[in-house]
């Protein structure tokens, strides 16, 4: 199965992309949109407004990168690749995929280590001006010894972590698996040939070349 396939655990993790990406891109619009209101009509401010948005921006990026790699959105050279037989070119995806996990999994075991510790031993550190909400409260009798929390304790932001982390993980590994299996012949195909071809295409005089330019202008 490719990574823009889907089906049974693949489909479930791909709603739950994108439906997280939506929901924070719209928290982070209202949130931005109410904070300027505030401040320059009523000439308030949403003290926990600011560090919410660098919360759910941080959000975004951890997520979107598993979602860019499902999509083929991220930058990819693939010269040499395209250079090579069949054969080899299956042989030098497995070796960039194999080295993508692996560095998925060096971060993945880093996000756990680093979210565990707020999580467990470290569990009453908040954040710093995001009130708590009562529906959460449940956190603090678990693990804050039933003392209710002022502020969001950091762990529940920071679970980003290992959450997108391991989402990165399961991409490179079905990405693995469909070049595997001849589904997927790279990783992230260049996007910089098509682009060129669309822009001078789009303009007639960039297919030109300089020495032809001043070749013209004699």
């Amino acid at each position: 199965m490719s990574a823009r396939e889907t089906g049974g655990i693949g489909r479930w993790i791909n709603e739950l992309e994108e439906s997280l990406i939506a929901i924070i891109l719209g928290l982070m619009t209202l949130i931005t949109f109410a904070n300027v209101i505030a401040r320059y009509v009523f000439n308030s401010n949403l003290l926990w407004a600011l560090e919410l948005t660098v919360f759910l921006f941080a959000w975004l990026v951890l997520l979107g990168m598993s979602y860019a790699v499902k999509t083929v959105a991220h930058l990819g050279v693939d010269v040499v690749a395209n250079m090579a037989a069949p054969p080899l070119r299956k042989a030098m995806t497995l070796v960039a995929v194999a080295a993508c996990i692996v560095y998925s999994l060096l971060l993945l075991k880093g996000g756990w280590d680093y979210w565990y510790k707020f999580a467990s031993t470290a569990a009453f550190l908040e954040v710093d001006d995001i009130p708590m909400p009562d529906f959460l409260q449940f956190f603090a009798a678990w693990l804050n010894d039933g003392e209710p929390y002022e502020k969001v304790p950091r762990f529940i932001p920071y679970l980003v972590l290992p959450l997108g982390l391991a989402l990165l993980l399961f991409r490179f590994l079905q990405i693995g698996w469909a070049v595997l299996n001849d589904r997927q012949e790279l990783i992230i195909a260049s996007h910089e040939a098509e682009d060129m071809v669309e822009q001078v295409g789009g303009n007639p005089e960039l297919a030109d070349s300089p020495a032809e330019k001043q070749e013209g202008t004699r």
